[in-house]
């Protein structure tokens, strides 16, 4: 019997959908237009589901679509049980769940717990005075004697995160936009009211949650001033660099809340989520966050997302803060999406995005933990450069130039090269679309076997039909120069993951050479000579 075949012989291990899945990020403002506006819809998600199911992952998720003031592109809820009409409506969201699932997708949708827009009406009642139902829903505070605000917390977006309310003679906190009022998450009747919007998009037939900065979701009740940042070697292009954010975030009692969100969502079944967790402290938690099997089913952080290089180092100590242990929980990667700079623009030479593209592709497949792809990556997409003028960030018009916004990551998908806004919409697009995306448009790969697409359908088949890659715990065996090599092994499985991250050839063999049969690569390969920016995945064949 072929090797092929033996695998195919085997029986697959059993598992939960999402453990191992690859999850594709999808930003409805600019992945299909079907009405001309220029602003992507709920309706052209569902009318493009067929390419997104032809890549063939397990699940979409769909980043905010609620009724929002749009101050921060949706992140900024004013209804969390609704759809904003610019995306659409309740019954366009039906028909997006109903197609998924006959296409074998499951949908995530974001949550955001951690801040509403300030023009929720919870808000709206909370503002009013000191007394009403809602007075402590948010996060209030008297000022200092001399007047100022109650800490020294600054927003991520720029500035005191605290802002003066005539109406109730007191400071606001937030985190983020002084739009961005911030939740009270201690507050028990606030955790209610969150858990009962689960429970709306639940009963509506959503598989999960991405819950969105939820190290953010609770505060030190005291208040207490955060101590300046120590010295480093990152830029500081904004106040909220400046110091350790112990006080206004990352509270211990998240974990009991998280446990009750779990336990909601496991009374629905074969239901997931998973939490973005940035900061200084994120390793932490996130484990804490998926501790115990009673947390969240898994947590990505930003080691890939915002760094500057690829390197064999950075893999290696991510992966071995996430052993295959009982007492540590199940990871999810993702090397770009809508927070950051396109990974193939920041880590790859100008001349040879292609190939890295590829190999990167193949690298991100091969990780221990859930994989999330954005938008465009199985195209090739480059990062975008926006001019001010152009640009709706508005972390980026704060900041410009220090900061690199987040636009030059949002423009429109490219379905046909030929036509008007790349087949995105009929109407002009409300970002600009990447000059050299039309060359990379759906249309112009869909018929190359050659392509990216094709090359990207065909990894992630490789991933499904492997219970190593799925499963399989993850040792690193070389990193170091332009050399990253690492085994995924289960029962019956051993597979060699291969990588040279660097433009010039690289010689590295295994132990045991003749054990191995290569089944698939990228880039040029001989034996176990790699090109630049080459990869392979081999199979011990004993």
């Amino acid at each position: 019997m072929t090797d092929a075949l033996a695998r195919q012989a085997a029986p697959r291990l059993s598992r939960e959908w999402w453990r191992g899945a690859v999850i594709y990020q999808v930003y409805p403002r600019s992945f299909a237009d079907s009405n001309g506006d220029g602003i992507g819809d709920l309706p052209g998600i569902t009318a493009r589901l067929d390419h997104i199911a032809s890549l063939g992952v397990d699940a979409v998720w769909l980043s905010p679509f609620f009724p929002s003031p749009m101050k921060d592109f949706g992140y900024d809820v004013s209804d969390y049980c609704d759809v904003d009409p610019i995306f659409g409506t309740l019954a366009d969201f039906d028909a997006l769940v109903a197609r998924a699932h006959a296409l074998g997708l499951k949908i995530i949708i974001d949550q955001v717990y951690a801040h509403t827009s300030d023009a929720h009406r919870w808000f709206a009642e909370s503002r009013a005075d000191r007394a009403n139902a809602k007075a402590d829903w948010y996060v209030w505070a008297d000022p200092k004697p001399d007047g100022s605000p109650p800490s020294n917390w600054q927003s991520v977006f720029g500035g005191p995160a605290w802002t003066w309310d005539a109406r109730r003679g007191q400071y606001y906190m937030h985190n983020f936009l002084s739009s961005q009022p911030q939740l009270n998450c201690h507050h028990p009747d606030v955790q209610q009211a969150l858990l009962d919007t689960a429970a709306f998009w639940l009963d509506r037939g959503v598989d999960g949650f991405r819950v969105d900065a939820i190290n953010f979701a609770m505060h030190d009740p005291a208040l207490t001033d955060n101590p300046p940042a120590p010295p480093g070697n990152g830029a500081r292009t904004r106040p909220f660099d400046f110091q350790c954010h112990i006080h206004n975030q990352s509270h211990p009692d998240i974990p009991l809340f998280i446990e009750r969100l779990r336990a909601l969502l496991d009374s629905y079944g074969d239901r997931f989520t998973v939490a973005e967790v940035g900061g200084a402290d994120n390793d932490r938690e996130m484990k804490a966050f998926t501790a115990a099997n009673r947390r969240f089913n898994s947590a990505y952080g930003f080691d890939f997302l915002y760094a500057d290089q690829l390197t064999p180092g950075l893999v290696r100590e991510t992966a071995e803060r996430w052993p295959d242990a009982p007492d540590i929980g199940w990871p999810s990667w993702a090397f770009s999406n809508h927070d950051a700079p396109r990974a193939v623009s920041r880590w790859a030479p100008p001349g040879a995005r292609d190939a890295y593209a590829r190999m990167a592709m193949l690298l991100l497949l091969c990780l221990r933990g859930d994989v999330f792809l954005y938008q465009g990556e199985e195209l090739g997409l480059s990062q975008v450069e926006i001019g001010f003028d152009d640009l709706k960030d508005p972390e980026a018009i704060a900041n410009w130039p220090l900061t690199l916004g987040r636009d030059g990551a949002r423009t429109p998908m490219p379905w046909c090269g030929e036509a008007a806004s790349l087949g995105f919409s009929n109407g002009t697009p409300w970002l600009p679309v990447g000059a050299d995306h039309a060359a990379l448009a759906v249309a112009v790969q869909q018929g190359d076997p050659q392509s990216m697409l094709a090359l990207t359908r065909r990894l992630i088949a490789l991933r499904q039909s492997s219970d190593a890659l799925l499963l399989g715990e993850m040792r690193v065996v070389e990193a170091s120069g332009a050399v990253l090599a690492f085994e995924r092994a289960v029962a019956g499985e051993r597979l060699l993951c291969l990588f040279n991250l660097d433009a010039q050839p690289v010689d590295w063999a295994p132990a045991q050479t003749g054990a191995w049969r290569v089944i698939d690569l990228v880039g040029e390969v001989e034996g176990w000579r790699l090109g630049g920016f080459a990869g392979l995945v081999a199979r011990f064949i004993g």
